[in-house]
C-alpha cells in the first residue's frame, strides 16, 4: 500500500517561516529541495533540516495522526517570532492520517545567517514540538488506529491526558 502526500495547509508568519500540514506521508526530497530552492538566495548561510520517519517497531505498521491546527497555528507563531530575534526563519510540515513505517511524517527546518543559530534552534524546535504540539498519535495495527496513550505527552495547561 503507497500513501501520497496531499498538501491541505499554509500557515505563514509575518518574517517567511512556514507551517505545512498534508494527508499522508511527506514527500521529503520535493518538500526539503523545495524550502532550499526558495531559500538559498536570501543570504541565509544555513539551512538545518530534521526529518522524522516512522520505525517499524512494536508490531505496527506505521502510525496516525490527528491534528488539532489553531493550538498548533499558535505554537507555530510563537517559534516564527523567537527565530526572528535571532535573524532565523523556521520551516515545518507534518503530516495528518497515516504514514506507513520507513516514511515521514515531519520534516523541520532553521534558515539563518549563522549555523550555531541553526543548530540551537533546530534542536530546541523539535524537542519542544515533540513536548507542545497538539498532534495526537495512533499505532496503525491491521488496519486499525490504536491510540498511543503510553507515548504522548500532556499539552501544558491543556487538561488533555492529565
Amino acid at each position: 500500500m503507497e500513501i501520497k502526500s496531499h498538501f491541505y495547509h499554509l500557515f505563514v508568519g509575518d518574517d517567511m517561516s512556514k507551517l505545512e500540514l498534508y494527508d499522508g506521508a511527506l514527500e521529503v526530497e520535493t518538500i526539503t529541495n523545495r524550502w532550499y530552492n526558495e531559500f538559498k538566495e536570501l543570504n541565509y548561510g544555513a539551512m538545518i533540516t530534521f526529518v522524522g520517519i516512522v520505525r517499524d517497531e512494536n508490531n505496527i505498521d506505521g502510525l496516525s495522526f490527528d491534528i488539532y491546527e489553531p493550538i498548533l497555528n499558535t505554537w507555530f507563531d510563537n517559534w516564527a517570532k523567537k527565530a526572528k530575534e535571532q535573524n532565523a526563519i523556521v520551516l515545518m510540515a507534518h503530516s495528518r492520517g497515516d504514514v506507513l513505517n520507513h516514511t515521514s511524517s515531519y520534516i523541520s527546518a532553521v534558515c539563518s545567517p549563522k549555523r550555531r543559530v541553526s543548530l540551537e534552534l533546530i534542536d530546541q524546535f523539535v524537542e519542544d514540538f515533540k513536548a507542545s504540539a497538539p498532534i495526537w498519535k495512533y499505532d496503525l495495527i491491521d488496519g486499525k488506529r490504536v491510540y498511543a496513550k503510553d507515548r504522548s505527552t500532556a499539552i501544558k495547561g491543556a487538561g488533555i491526558l492529565s
